[in-house]
This record gives structure tokens, sequence and C-alpha cells, in this order.
């Protein structure tokens, strides 16, 4: 629901959002133009009669003086019967040049202030502000879900890259977008009087005034007892008018001043509403402020670049919403599909598993978690399975086409008998993976419904992990069912290879290192990339791509991966039959949650077999040398030690700060997971030094790896789970 609220008030408000962020940008360049020509440097110690005295020769025919917000002092004066206003430096008195307003600022103001509308134009404005609020506060809202709460705000974005540069930049500037949007907003409502009236009573006008010849300016009393960095304006008495009065306002107040005697006849001072809402004034204008302006103006910059990203996603998103086609009548299906989904992908992989079930000639009918009716006999009486397919969105939190679901659920008196199957999807990065499906399982459990299959999850949208489950649910419903699921890619470039490493023929576990050639400079096929991210490689006659972890970046000169050819395997069989100069059709797919942190705090690096690869990318570019610890488990040191001749080269260039490799098939057999729990102290002390760990390889492996961690930070309070809250344990494993 918040997703949608975010998206529609996007589309609909975005002319109206972008041209008032686009003027106020331009708009805040004014505060930065008055300073840079202002002369506010030891104002302090200057009165402003010292001012008006220098001014009294050079400009005889003055009227007022000003002093903006920064710091600019203007002299309006009229000579010869002209009108006229010079910018003065207020250190020597001197003219800088003549002042006036910009015609082409001016413009831009009241185009931003009513788009040149006058009064509808205010009210529009001031809708637009309104709504940019909203889109501020939710968008923060649906990034901290994304990311898993508001602890998590600066973990890295996952996504397609439109969508990690639309969070990217609204996480840097929503601070800056509330804070104008929010001010704003208050300037619209005392514009329209929605406020009570914060402007001070004006001083009395004073009954007692000497009237004798005026004294020399720079002689008067009140005014050498205001320095002129307090000084927002005077006005000069009438010519010849011995009774009239000098007006003055300052930063605390205003007054009369008599220009005989130079005494301050009377005075009041701003109240606290007036000063609150000359604050409000200047956090939104950065009048005063000029590096604020600047910030904010560079946060209104990145409304049109969020509008521009927003309406693409919006857009990719009402296209992938998949077509359930064949989508038989509730009464007449016997098999229901269930989809909790956030971002449309969820609805792919139901498709897909919609369309095989209909070619072998069941009855499907397939709808939204939240549109399962309770009176499930009724409504779906041949129904015989029931399969549930429900994403989580962020870390642990429901998915918005299933918000209703586990409330419908409690509410039900009486379990439909046909038994139920529950197929989680996300993230194994999140602490909470798949949370929202283990809730799911855990409510149908408590309620007493039967179960078809126990809970599996897929993890990032695997079609290999979704093929398997496939396979599984069709050897219980004694139904064959081909499960290959297509998800769209970028478009693919042609990449050759160049080199190739074997290893580990003699223990039966054929490894390669294979180096690939980048595309020409010129072919815009492949993104930057680092090492961690994935190459998804298309062997040939398949559209399902198979992801591969890097082990090198594009500053590398090559893309590096390192495979086990796994028998049966279509994808690792097609690439360990390349000869150096045969191609692949490849594409990339960030990953930017598996890659060491910023900072200076030690790295370990944990991994066996393949899983070296990444690992290995990260200390060849670790040319800061920050200290880095490496565990990693082979076969047999004389077949499969992964780099074993770049490995030792990096400890003696101290990229790699100890290398720890054990092997399985030696007489001191030994897997990773055991060396840890053998270096526990030493490991202890890195964590304590907030040192962070990266696991890459098997599942089973990381699971291992994570019991035996768990035993050595137990002496700390701390166990993996916190590490992962914290950003300091990340994992790529398969």
């Amino acid at each position: 629901m918040l997703r949608k609220f975010h998206s529609w008030s996007g589309l609909m408000a975005t002319l109206l959002v972008v041209m008032l962020s686009v003027t106020g940008a331009v708009l805040s360049i004014n505060p930065v133009m008055e300073f840079a020509q202002a002369k506010v440097a030891g104002t302090s110690s200057i009165s402003v009669a010292e001012l008006a005295g220098k001014l009294a020769s050079s400009h005889p025919g003055a009227e007022q003086i000003q002093r903006s917000p920064s710091g600019s002092i203007i002299v309006y004066y009229t000579k010869d019967g002209q009108t006229g206003a010079d910018l003065i430096n207020p250190i020597t008195g001197e003219t800088i040049g003549a002042y006036s307003n910009s015609p082409v600022m001016v413009w831009v103001k009241n185009l931003h202030r009513s788009y040149l509308l006058d009064t509808p134009g205010r009210v529009g404005a001031g809708i637009a502000t309104f709504l940019m609020l909203i889109l501020t506060i939710s968008g923060a809202i649906m990034l901290a879900k994304r990311l898993g709460g508001w602890r998590q705000i600066l973990r890295p974005i996952q996504g397609t890259f439109r969508q990690r540069l639309h969070c990217q930049v609204g996480r840097v500037a929503v601070i800056a977008l509330m804070l104008s949007a929010t001010t704003g907003l208050y300037m619209s409502a005392v514009t329209f009087e929605l406020l009570p009236d914060y402007q001070s009573s004006e001083p009395a006008f004073p009954e007692n005034v000497k009237g004798d010849f005026p004294a020399s300016i720079d002689t008067l009393t009140a005014l050498k007892s205001i320095p002129l960095s307090e000084l927002r304006e005077i006005v000069y008495p009438y010519k010849d008018d011995h009774n009239d009065v000098y007006s003055i306002t300052t930063h605390q107040g205003s007054g009369f001043i008599d220009q005989s005697t130079g005494q301050l006849l009377s005075f009041q001072a701003f109240n606290n509403k007036q000063k609150l809402h000359e604050f409000i004034y200047m956090l939104h204008t950065g009048e005063g402020l000029w590096w604020l302006g600047l910030l904010l103006g560079l946060g209104a910059l990145t409304v049109p670049l969020m509008s521009w990203t927003g309406i693409q996603i919006w857009w990719r998103r009402k296209r992938s919403t998949a077509t359930i086609n064949n989508n038989a009548a509730p009464k007449s299906a016997d098999t229901l599909i269930l989809v909790g989904s956030e971002g449309n992908s969820t609805w792919g992989f139901a498709k897909t598993f919609h369309d095989a079930l209909n070619l072998a000639g069941h009855q499907v009918h397939t709808i939204s978690m939240n549109s399962f009716a309770n009176n499930s006999e009724s409504h779906y009486p041949n129904t015989k399975r029931l399969f549930i397919l429900t994403a989580t969105y962020g870390d642990g939190d429901t998915p918005a086409s299933a918000s209703h679901f586990l409330t419908q659920l409690d509410k039900m008196t009486k379990i439909p008998e046909f038994p139920v199957a529950v197929l989680g999807f996300g993230d194994r990065q999140f602490p909470d993976f798949c949370q929202y499906a283990k809730d799911v399982e855990a409510a149908l459990t408590a309620k007493g419904w039967s179960q078809l299959l126990p809970l599996d999850t897929i993890n990032r949208q695997s079609p290999q992990e979704f093929s398997r489950w496939g396979n599984t649910v069709g050897r219980v419903i004694n139904t064959k069912l081909s499960l290959v699921h297509t998800p769209s890619h970028p478009r693919c470039t042609t990449l050759s290879l160049i080199e190739r490493v074997d290893y580990g023929v003699e223990v039966q576990a054929p490894t390669a290192v294979l180096r690939f050639k980048q595309p020409d400079v010129n072919d815009k096929g492949l993104p930057h990339f680092e090492a961690g991210d994935l190459v998804g490689v298309l062997a040939p006659g398949t559209k399902v791509a198979r992801f591969y972890s890097l082990a090198s970046a594009s500053k590398d000169g090559m893309l590096e991966i390192c495979i086990r050819h796994h028998s049966g395997g279509l994808c690792s069989s097609f690439l360990h039959s390349l000869s150096v100069g045969d191609s692949i059709e490849a594409f990339i797919r960030p990953n930017p949650s598996f890659r060491p942190a910023s900072g200076k705090a030690p790295i370990v690096l944990i991994g066996a077999g393949t899983g070296i690869g990444p690992l290995v990318g990260f200390i060849r570019n670790n040319k800061s040398h920050h200290p880095i610890h490496l565990y990693w488990g082979g076969r047999n040191p004389q077949s499969d030690f992964l780099y074993e001749p770049e490995l030792k080269t990096y400890l003696k260039d101290k990229r790699l700060t100890e290398l720890n490799a054990v092997f399985s098939r030696t007489n001191e057999c030994s897997y990773v997971q055991e060396k840890i729990g053998v270096d526990s102290l030493e490991l202890r002390e890195l964590i304590e030094k907030g040192a962070q760990i990266l696991v890459c390889g098997g599942r089973d492996m990381a699971n291992s790896v994570m019991v035996a961690l768990n035993e050595v930070i137990a002496p700390l309070g701390m166990d993996v789970l916190t590490l992962k809250a914290q950003g300091r344990y990340r994992e790529d494993v398969y």
C-alpha cells in the first residue's frame, strides 16, 4: 500500500514538484553570490555611525541603508532628482557598484512561489510542497524497510542500476528535502494566514522629539553603540524636517533615534514568534547561511533525477506484472496458488508454476494472498492442494499483496481439508531471511492446516533453486513438472577467453580459473564492476543465466571467474569446454552487499573451493595494505591449491596479512571450520578490534562456519546474527 501511494502521488505531482525544486535550486545561488561579494570580515568592530559617516560625503542624498542577511551593504539615495542604489564596501565605505535586483531572479522567484499564477499558483505551490514532504517521508520509510530497519539505513543497496541510483540519491538528499519541504509548507501556511500572526508590534512613535538642528550622523550616540553586523535597516528622516527621526531595525528589534540628540527614543524587541519565523525563513532560503542554501539547492537538484528514475522503476514494475493466462475459476480449480509480492517479481515465478501445472493438465487458480477467501470450502470446493509463494519485503516485513493474509487466516474458524506448501523468496544477506514465509508457515501450523511440503526457500530469485523445488512438487503430486523460469536480463555482451588455469583433476574435482577480455572501450555492454559482483553467463541453447562471483574488478583489465565442473551441469560443462579464443555471452549483476566495507578495521575472509574467487579479488585490490586474514579449504595441496602462486605473491607484498589454507584429503584431515576453532583466540581479538567477516562458498560450509564462529565469539556476548546486524558479517553462498 505504501509503495502504491508513493508511486501514484509521485506520478501525479511530478511536474509541479520538479518545477518547485529546480527553481528552488536556482534561487539557492543567490545567498552564495551575495556572500561572495559581501565584505563581512571585521564588520562587528564597525558601528553604524561610523559607516553612515563615511557615506555622508560619498552619498549626501542617502535615504536608507540596508544590510542583507548575507552581509551585503546597500545604500539607497536620491541624486539630481533620480533615485539609485549602490553596493557598499562596509570597511571603506566605497562604492563597489550599482545594485539592482536581477529580472531573471525575480521571475524565477515568482515561478517558485506561485508558478506565475498569483493566488491560485500559490495554492498549487503549497500543495506541491505538501506532496514533496509526503513523498520524502514515504520514500524514507520504504527505504528503511527495504534495508531491514532504520539501524540498517546505511547498508549497501541492491537492485538494478536505476533502483540503486534512486535509493542512493534519496538517502543522501532526504534531510535536505525534508527541511525544504517542511519549511516551505510553513511559509505557505503563513501566506494564507493559517497560522497566528507572527509579527511583533511596532514601536510607539516618539511624542517628544527635540527638534533642534540635526547633528552629524557619525556623532549620534545610539548609532555608535550598534555594531554594523547587527544592522538590518536604517531609514533617514525627511530632509529639512527637524521633528522627524531615524527609524532603525536590528536583529533584536526596531526603534526610533532623535536626529538631534542621538538618543534612542523608543525600541520594541522582536517577540519569540517573529524570531522563530525568521529562523524558519532562513532555513528555507539559506539567506544568512549561504552554505545551507547551497546544500538545500543541491538537495533540490536530486528531485528531477529521482523523478526520472522513479517513473522508470514504476514503468518497469508495471510491465513486469505477470499476466496469468488460463486462470481457472475458483470453483473449478484443483490447485490454488496464492502470491505475496512487493515488486511483482514473485508473480513471474507464480506464472511459470501456474503455466507448468496447466500444461500438465491441472486446473489452476492464481490470486494474491490478500484475495484468499475465508470460507474456503464454498469458494474452492474442488481444490486439492494450495501453494503459497511469497516474498519478504526488506528484512522480514510483509509484502504488499499479502498485507491482510495473516489477519484473514486468524479469523478462519474452519480449516480446509486440502494441504498447503509454502515457498519463500528472499536474500540470505538479511538476518531475517524469508521471515514472512516462516511466519505464514508457523501460522498455518498453529491453525492445524495439513502440510503438503515443508517450507522451502529461494535465495535471490535463483531459477536453479526454483527448478529444484518444482521437481520436489512434481514427485509429491505425481506430476512431471519442468519449472524453467526466465527472468529478464540486461543486454548481454560477448567476451573472449584469454587465459585459463586448471586445477583439481587428480582429486576428481576439475576446477578452472577463467579470464576473459573486457569488451572494447567503445562497447557499452558491461558496466563498471567490482570483485564480489556477479556475472550472468548464458550457455548456448538456454535463456536461464547461471551466476558466478567475480574474482576481478573492471580496473584489473579482465573479467575473472573460478568455477568447478559439475557433472551434468549445463553451464559449468560449457565453460570448462572453452579454449582460449572462445566466447561467452554475459552480463553483470551488482552485488554491493558482498564486499569489504571502507575503513581500517581488519578483514577476515573465509571460503572453500571456488568460493576463493571473490576473496582473491578483494586481496588483489588491497593496495592500501589493510590487515586481511584468509581462511580457505581445499582438497589436496598438490592438486587444487587454487591461486597458490598469487596468494604467495600477495603475502610478500603485504596485500595479504595471513594465509590459513587447510586441506581435507591429507594425513592431517582438516576443514576450514575446524581451523577457525583452532585459531579462536586470534579471531576473537580481531573481532574485538572491529573486524568484518566475509564468507564465500557452499551453503553447508557456510553453516558450519557460522556454528564455529558462534562458539568463538560467545565469550564476547555476541553471535553471528549480531555481526550481521552490524554489517560486519556478509555471505555469498550457494
